[in-house]
């Protein structure tokens, strides 16, 4: 077996869908030896939004003192392997090949086969481990509760803002989204939190109360500093990142934020991939992140107008996201995912505002190219997964396709 043949099995398990619970997931790291080691300190992060890249600004912070790290965040835009990376650099494709080769061995009869998201979490555990990280950063796939890094003890627990999402797994009311996200919390372990809806701050200080959890609400942006990401929220994701590794026991000088904070790459989050023609690609998927969005075009374009390219998976709030992206274009371009969780463009457009005439594509790729004579600038965004598909196109190449 080779490494395309182990990720091709490793992807055909993503039939088996997704199942919440923590169960199979601590077998798995218990009998792959992939638990981390005492002296490993783990942070690990649920939320809505900005969960990526407050677990990137932590790494950049950690990796900034000296510290060997760990970051596993999902999904992948263009490789697999960056869901896995030690000290920014991906997980080598022998390593993936010789540990899923290991797993096949481990779960050939289990009852239960373990999940896609299981088993990539077990390879990144073990790879964290034989590269001896001295600090593991865990970005939650959904949820909290019964999310799979969940398995692995975190010694400070990290919760973004929360919204309304995946509410067929977490529930349809924002107090029930915040009891799975506050689901991660430890006890006697450090909670830092992003100002919250006054119900889910409730929900998350009542967890934290139970678990006997000391609690830091973090307020407002940090000042005073150049973050490489575009974006004002990213000065609140940066004042969270610095609460989070204070509370390690990490100390942070200025001079080492200032060159963390310079020096962070985030990609998919208001990332410029050409600037002839000028494309602008972003993962807004859901309304808060939609916001963002929209305040940071504005920042960068003032009043100009954006030719739109969106496309999203089935189950997210798509009207109202469109709607709050629609205040920046006026030049519509609905695209199916390379993904068989894609939305329809049938379907998108039904969720446009009334009196919106949208232009449908068969797929990204013959979207860019009517463009190709476009003079205004071009905002790709919506799922993570088209996020990917257009990095790809436009030079990354080798684009692995993910439902999950």
């Amino acid at each position: 077996m080779n490494y395309q043949v182990a990720l091709e099995w490793l992807y055909s398990t993503q039939h088996f869908g997704i199942k919440l619970g923590l169960d199979g997931p601590k077998k798995l790291l218990r009998q792959l030896l992939a638990n981390p080691t005492r002296n490993t300190k783990v942070i690990h992060l649920a939320g809505t939004n900005g969960k990526g890249s407050t677990s990137a600004i932590i790494d950049s912070l950690a990796r900034a003192t000296g510290l060997r790290c760990g970051l596993f965040t999902s999904p992948h835009l263009v490789d697999f392997r960056e869901r896995m990376r030690v000290n920014g650099e991906m997980i080598p494709e022998q390593k993936v090949l010789e540990t899923i080769l290991e797993i096949k061995e481990i779960v050939a009869d289990w009852e239960h086969h373990p999940t896609f998201f299981e088993l990539t979490l077990a390879i990144a555990m073990r790879h964290f481990k034989e590269m001896e990280c001295e600090l593991i950063i865990l970005e939650t796939g959904m949820g909290g509760r019964l999310d799979a890094t969940t398995a692995v003890p975190a010694d400070v627990c990290v919760i973004t803002p929360i919204a309304l999402d995946h509410s067929e797994w977490l529930g349809d009311t924002l107090e029930k989204v915040a009891g799975e996200k506050a689901g991660i919390i430890c006890e006697k372990m450090p909670v830092i939190s992003a100002q919250q809806e006054r119900s889910a701050a409730i929900v998350i200080a009542e967890e934290a109360e139970e678990k006997r959890a000391p609690l830091i609400t973090v307020k407002g942006p940090l000042l005073g500093y150049n973050i490489n990401l575009a974006g004002k929220h990213q000065a609140e994701n940066a004042k969270l990142a610095v609460e989070a590794v204070t509370a390690l026991g990490i100390q942070l000088d200025f001079d080492t934020v200032k060159y963390a904070l310079a020096s962070i790459v985030w990609p998919g989050r208001f990332e410029t991939l050409s600037e002839q023609p000028q494309i602008i690609i972003d993962g807004a998927h859901n309304p808060h992140a939609a916001h963002a969005l929209v305040e940071t075009w504005k920042e960068k374009f003032g009043t100009k107008k954006a030719t739109l390219i969106f496309g999203a998976v089935e189950e997210k709030d798509v009207g109202m996201v469109l709607e709050i992206l629609c205040s920046i274009s006026d030049d519509i371009h609905l695209t199916p995912l390379d993904s068989p969780r894609s939305l329809t463009t049938e379907s998108a457009a039904a969720a446009l505002p009334k009196n919106t005439a949208p232009t449908s594509h068969k797929n990204l790729e013959s979207t860019l190219t009517s463009l190709r004579e476009h003079t205004n600038p071009i905002l790709i965004a919506g799922s993570l997964f088209l996020i990917g598909e257009a990095k790809a196109l436009m030079g990354e190449g080798g684009f692995q396709r993910s439902s999950q």
